[in-house]
């Protein structure tokens, strides 16, 4: 269930999907940080094409908001959800809006036809 965020939040919130959606503002932080260029790598690697990455980081930006957006801005409640849905990611798919979850199946589907 969705809380509302206070100003800090939902201002933090804004600059990650800038970061997540802009492929330019993402290209400046991927490239001011190694973990962040390698990460990148394997994402263009799965995907296999700069349409699905980039829409690869808007499924992370929705998945990020739903994050965000049900917890309220607990970070420690936000950390705890991803500890948790690395051991446990269906019970994970709570948080996530039914968009999202859409979101997921349909890109999932495109990237797997595409490796075939």
């Amino acid at each position: 269930m969705a809380q509302s965020l206070d100003a800090a939040s939902a201002e933090a919130l804004a600059v990650v999907l800038r970061l997540l959606q802009d492929p330019v503002a993402r290209g400046g932080a991927i490239a001011a940080n190694p973990d962040a260029a390698a990460m990148d790598r394997n994402i263009q690697a799965m995907t296999g094409s700069p349409a699905l990455t980039q829409e690869f980081y808007e499924l992370a930006a929705q998945v990020f908001t739903d994050l965000v957006q049900g917890s309220g801005g607990d970070l420690t409640r936000m950390r705890q959800s991803l500890a948790d849905g690395q051991r446990d990611p269906a019970g994970f798919a709570v948080f996530l809006s039914p968009a999202t979850l859409q979101h997921l199946r349909d890109l999932s589907g495109r990237v797997s036809d595409g490796r075939r």
